[in-house]
């Protein structure tokens, strides 16, 4: 999938705005969800939301070997994470604010490791599925955050084929968005059913049939992205 560094640049604040309110991001923004394995309480953190149970170990990994301001004060803590509940840890979730907030290697360590680990893949699975609209990549890159994947149990509740199975690829990530709100608005987790605005975003965007992201400005949850 070929995509322009502006288009890249607006897929990403679009979702940065889902995640944190703002279309640039908040590297510091730290939250605890009831959201972990088995509804467990899990802090989540960064410019997209990297949580406990999940990334969060790699990621503060990543910022403690690249030596940044607060990466010694931070070390005790990279083998813990997901290992050790750390929902209650005043000082750990302090130096995760002040990391995100004052230093500039913590911004600069997830903006890569949110490529690495997110962007890149979705990209990849996107180009092998077929598909090719920046407006598909969004579709698919937000999934890939919110969501982990492309979920089967999603792709099972309607006939449309991607475009590598001879579909049209318009129609699949219409009958896609359809289907991922439908999923949302019923889930049985109260905080999951209320990011049913995140498909109510693309579900705008094909309407007004803004599939090369070249109609601006994007509402994403009240955050305006500017598409120039």
């Amino acid at each position: 999938m070929q995509l322009t560094e502006r288009q890249r640049r607006i897929i990403t604040q679009v979702v940065n705005a889902f995640e944190t309110g703002s279309p640039e991001g908040d590297y510091a923004a730290t939250a605890i969800f009831h959201d972990g394995p088995h509804n467990i309480r899990q802090i989540t953190y960064g410019r997209s939301q990297s949580t406990e149970y999940s990334s969060l170990r790699e990621l503060v990994a990543a910022y403690v070997d690249a030596g940044g301001m607060f990466s010694e004060a931070l070390r005790p803590y990279a083998d813990r994470i997901g290992s050790v509940p750390l929902t209650d840890d005043a000082g750990f979730k302090s130096l995760l604010r002040r990391a995100g907030r004052e230093d500039p290697v913590m911004r600069q360590i997830q903006d890569a490791f949110f490529d690495r680990r997110y962007l890149l893949p979705t990209l990849g699975w996107a180009a092998d599925e077929g598909f090719s609209l920046p407006l598909s990549a969004l579709v698919i890159y937000d999934s890939w955050i919110h969501s982990g994947g492309i979920l089967w149990v999603l792709r099972q509740t309607f006939p449309d084929n991607p475009p590598s199975l001879g579909g049209e690829e318009k129609l699949w990530t219409q009958a896609y968005v359809t289907a991922r709100r439908t999923w949302l608005a019923g889930h049985a987790r109260a905080i999951i059913r209320k990011t049913v605005y995140r498909p109510d975003c693309f579900q705008r965007e094909i309407a007004r049939n803004n599939w090369h992201l070249s109609e601006g400005p994007i509402d994403a949850n009240g955050a305006l992205v500017n598409v120039l």
